[in-house]
């Protein structure tokens, strides 16, 4: 058996490579108005400008979602059965039971729950979802925007803009 020689693997020229390799990578960190780009995924291929049209508008409704959630989420937090919801006092403000409570034993004393614990296990489970799922959307977004893409750029700035128009407008009606 005869061994295949070892290859003797140059410092410097492993350098270079190296350097070469980081160099191409920083040349393309600049916007562009290219209609070819890959989003997210390698099946999110994007070739002509049909499909950067359709891809802008994917983005922007994902966009516009990524806001209506977060009302969403603030809307949970401010509910009834939340377990976060701030409390509201149930005395009136002329009664003596209200006069003779300090602002700082009243701020210790616990919430008064009456509704059932599973609601509010059901409630925490559910805006711990609807939290999750903002963060996750929230990152897709910003890798959207990292490819450097004008486009899809703009189509995230105009969702946040359309989203935060509709969405938090409805916060006072709830």
């Amino acid at each position: 058996m005869t061994e295949a020689p070892v290859q003797n693997r140059n410092p410097r020229r492993l350098s270079l490579d190296l350097d070469s390799v980081i160099s191409a990578n920083l040349r393309n960190m600049h916007f562009e108005d290219s209609s070819r780009v890959t989003l997210l995924f390698d099946f999110w291929d994007v070739h002509g400008p049909a499909g950067m049209a359709l891809s802008v508008f994917v983005v922007l409704l994902l966009t516009v979602f990524y806001e209506l959630l977060k009302v969403w989420k603030i809307w949970l937090d401010d509910s009834p059965i939340s377990p976060y919801a701030p409390s509201s006092p149930t005395e009136s403000v002329g009664s003596s039971a209200a006069l003779d409570s300090s602002p700082s034993e009243s701020s210790l004393t616990p919430p008064d729950r009456n509704s059932n614990p599973n609601k509010s296990w059901l409630m925490c489970g559910l805006q711990t979802c609807v939290h999750v799922v903002q963060v996750t959307l929230g990152y897709l977004l910003m890798l959207c925007v990292m490819t450097y893409n004008v486009w899809i750029f703009l189509g995230v700035i105009v969702g946040s803009l359309i989203g935060y128009f509709l969405a938090f407008p409805l916060l006072g009606k709830f």
